[in-house]
């Protein structure tokens, strides 16, 4: 490449120096001229993505929500002997030994953790027994409990016990989880900025599933359990985070939402044939060997990850970009021939920044703004999704066909939030489908202790979580939009870090659901969801805008753009034309100088 060439590249650089005034969003992308020479949408992409952003995240979503089902408490009883001395039915024998209560919607049912206190292997007359005298005192589960085998022949919670006075046992497994989400996702977002995407790439897949894999072998020990279960769950969003910004990192602008739709198509199919897989195998041992090992398989194809290109110049280490470049044109068939030199002439105005870690996402006033909203999106989608998962295999019915309804309606609604968010705007879809979430809350507060409703509950929970990956997909989406590449990971983690420790709260909220008022989580969802929708309407559009890469870049993104808009698609042109255009450019300045009246003939 020769100086008149590279003079091309400055001709359309956002030079932020010189434009200070200017919304970055709308400049030109000089590093999308240099990729396109790897290839910017070639095998190299569709390879990667279907590995490392499709199966990878199928497998990390089995992974992630196996423990869910295999955490399952299905109906149980105190198992009092006696009833084979007798001709009692199950239904008759639980009338006669166990108490009622009331249960969450306010009906009687029978006690899941006391028996009457009475030896009922001694009574010999039943006619004649005095019901009366022998049900006035109440004791603890003597002799065990049984469990209703109809779905499950074992989980975990029947295994070891860990029910009654050991019931949030569970639940502390999940905000255990939680918590560890929130101090992994602050170390390797940060890591992912500091050393690379691929390097915290290969910590997530092996700490995951160690983490996993030893949880499955220590469940006689609920300590250790605790620990390995925290440990999977401490790379668990770096897991998914890493390979898609690298994916996008690596594409066309107008790839993005077709790569975030691979990871969530990719979740999808793993959260639906999850429960498929269990309901067949009806133990939760071989279950959790068959949803953890796929995710440990990903890393025999190591041939094909790579480091984020773009993430290396934001770092000016150009000679390892240039490495990366070749590998991606080799798998395209292409040949990349640009030199360091080069490189280092295109993207002369590039400076490695000084950053401050999450603190640097607070510099300025917009670029704060920003993140306190995408921030709170994250804590409203995180603890609506965990929240309505969670309460899904808690509800009557089959556990399996309620998760995997809860599961199946992602497919459709990442279809439709890919149509609107590149149709409409990120934020247009992002703040309708807060709205609808939130008036959809309150026929299911009114109808939910109706048990009749039972159906209708469902289905409107199902709708509500169509709306919540609706909003998933295109919050995740603007969130890598909006932050810049040096910066990029760290941005997405601390969302992840305020999603799960705000919802640390979303067990907590199932327990109080299932055990006190099933109406509770759905008066805090509405709330939230209320406030996410009026949040999401101040972000900046980020459709069709170049993706910012310095701190200077995200501190201005959006600042020329008008609240009530709708984004409008750039005009199709080749870089060639681009270079065309700005001798045009040139051209027209000379020629409107001449047609002045003082140089007429």
């Amino acid at each position: 490449m020769n100086m008149k060439s590279a003079n091309s590249y400055d001709n359309i650089k956002c030079n932020i120096e010189q434009q200070q005034f200017v919304d970055p969003g709308e400049c030109d992308d000089p590093f999308q001229i240099v990729m396109e020479k790897a290839g910017n949408h070639g095998r190299f992409q569709l390879i990667y993505n279907l590995i490392f952003v499709s199966a990878l995240a199928m497998a990390g979503a089995m992974m992630y929500m196996n423990i869910i089902l295999a955490l399952n408490i299905p109906e149980h009883w105190c198992t009092v002997p006696g009833r084979e001395k007798t001709n009692f039915t199950l239904a008759e024998w639980r009338r006669l030994t166990l108490p009622t209560h009331k249960d969450n919607r306010d009906t009687e049912t029978y006690s899941s953790c006391e028996m009457f206190d009475a030896n009922f292997t001694e009574i010999d007359d039943w006619q004649n027994w005095n019901l009366t005298s022998a049900q006035t005192k109440v004791t603890g589960c003597r002799y065990g409990w049984s469990y209703d085998q109809t779905w499950y022949e074992k989980t975990i919670p029947t295994q070891e016990n860990w029910i009654c006075a050991k019931d949030l046992f569970v639940t502390n497994v999940f905000v255990v989880a939680r918590i560890t989400e929130v101090v992994g996702s602050f170390l390797l977002g940060q890591m992912g900025d500091i050393f690379g995407r691929r390097f915290v790439y290969y910590i997530s897949v092996i700490f995951c599933s160690i983490g996993r894999l030893a949880s499955i072998m220590t469940t006689s020990s609920y300590i250790w359990f605790l620990i390995f279960s925290g440990l999977a769950a401490l790379a668990i969003n770096s897991l998914f985070q890493s390979p898609q910004i690298i994916g996008m990192e690596i594409s066309r602008e107008r790839d993005r939402s077709t790569i975030a739709i691979y990871q969530s198509f990719g979740w999808s199919i793993g959260t639906t044939l999850m429960p498929l897989l269990f309901w067949w195998l009806r133990d939760w041992q071989p279950f959790m060997w068959c949803t953890t090992i796929p995710t440990a398989l990903i890393l025999l194809f190591s041939k094909y990850v790579i480091e984020s290109p773009r993430w290396l110049i934001s770092k000016q280490r150009f000679a390892d970009a240039i490495i990366q470049f070749k590998k991606i044109a080799k798998i395209n068939g292409r040949t990349f021939t640009m030199s360091e030199k080069e490189l280092i002439q295109i993207f002369s105005t590039a400076h490695a920044e000084t950053t401050y870690g999450i603190a640097s996402l607070f510099s300025g006033w917009r670029l704060a703004r920003n993140t306190i909203i995408m921030g709170f999106s994250w804590c409203v989608v995180a603890v609506s999704y965990f929240t309505l998962v969670l309460f899904s295999s808690r509800m009557a019915g089959n556990p399996f066909l309620n998760f995997l309804l809860q599961s199946i309606v992602e497919i459709p609604a990442y279809m439709v939030g890919k149509y609107l968010g590149d149709t409409y705007g990120r934020r247009f879809t992002n703040c309708i489908s807060f709205l609808i979430s939130f008036l959809t809350c309150i026929p299911v507060i009114i109808l939910a202790t109706d048990v009749q409703y039972e159906h209708v509950i469902m289905g409107l929970a199902a709708f509500i979580k169509f709306l919540n990956a609706v909003t998933f997909f295109t919050a995740s989406l603007q969130g890598m939009e909006i932050y810049p590449t040096c910066m990029r990971q760290t941005g997405i983690a601390l969302g992840t870090i305020l999603a799960n420790a705000i919802g640390i709260v979303a067990p907590y909220l199932v327990y109080l659901g299932t055990t006190v008022d099933i109406r509770s989580p759905y008066y805090i969802l509405g709330t939230l969801f209320l406030f996410g929708a009026i949040g999401a309407a101040f972000l900046p559009e980020t459709l069709h805008k170049k993706l910012p890469d310095t701190m200077e870049e995200a501190r201005q993104f959006g600042k020329q753009e008008k609240f009530f808009s709708l984004p409008k698609a750039p005009l199709k042109v080749t870089a060639e034309s681009k270079r065309v255009g700005a001798d045009a450019v040139r051209d027209d300045a000379a020629t409107k100088k001449l047609n002045q009246t003082k140089y007429a003939p």
